[in-house]
């Protein structure tokens, strides 16, 4: 069985195929970020790490399906780079991050306020998390597209320096029909 069947039967044995999410279940949702980052040339950690982006809840998805204290149980199954990214991803408080991203690098936790400058191999990868997270959302629920086209319209223009290209593009394109 392969690293990543693992990881989709453990979320599989958190209930994440009965939990509602624009485009069918939390699971679904998980499966297209992973396949997304893929077709954008990250790695597996980068793919694992949107596979379980939402395993300590975050910022806009309150569900957790681990204690964000105990970080070792998602180390182990998806191996202490992927879980770092998850856990930023996670711990992320994005009104007082996101808008300084691309030029800070810096991320505050939204659970002690502690402040983490990110090093650019990181904030790549973050970015892109971000951003393929958001675009997917909006594309199964186009009222988000709709509300926040323009928020994030500006938001992914000002992060495209740190982004990767393709991420770029593809953020552009679908929002360019969005209000």
């Amino acid at each position: 069985m392969s690293r990543q069947d693992e990881v989709c039967a453990w979320l599989r044995d958190r209930g994440t195929e009965t939990v509602t999410h624009p485009g069918g279940t939390l699971y679904a949702h998980l499966r297209r970020v992973h396949d997304l980052l893929g077709d954008f040339g990250h790695g597996e950690d980068v793919r694992l790490a949107g596979l379980t982006h939402a395993a300590y809840g975050t910022d806009g998805f309150d569900l957790t399906l681990l204690d964000p204290t105990d970080r070792e149980p998602l180390r182990a199954l998806v191996g202490v780079d992927a879980e770092r990214l998850v856990h930023l991803y996670g711990a992320c408080d994005r009104r007082r991050s996101w808008p300084d991203l691309a030029a800070t690098g810096r991320v505050v936790d939204r659970s002690t306020g502690r402040v983490e400058t990110l090093v650019p191999d990181l904030l790549g990868p973050f970015v892109d998390l971000s951003i393929v997270n958001e675009l997917d959302v909006m594309a199964h629920d186009p009222t988000v597209a709709r509300r926040y086209g323009d928020y994030f319209r500006s938001l992914f223009a000002d992060w495209a320096s740190v982004a990767s290209p393709g991420v770029t593009a593809e953020a552009r394109r679908l929002l360019a029909g969005s209000p």
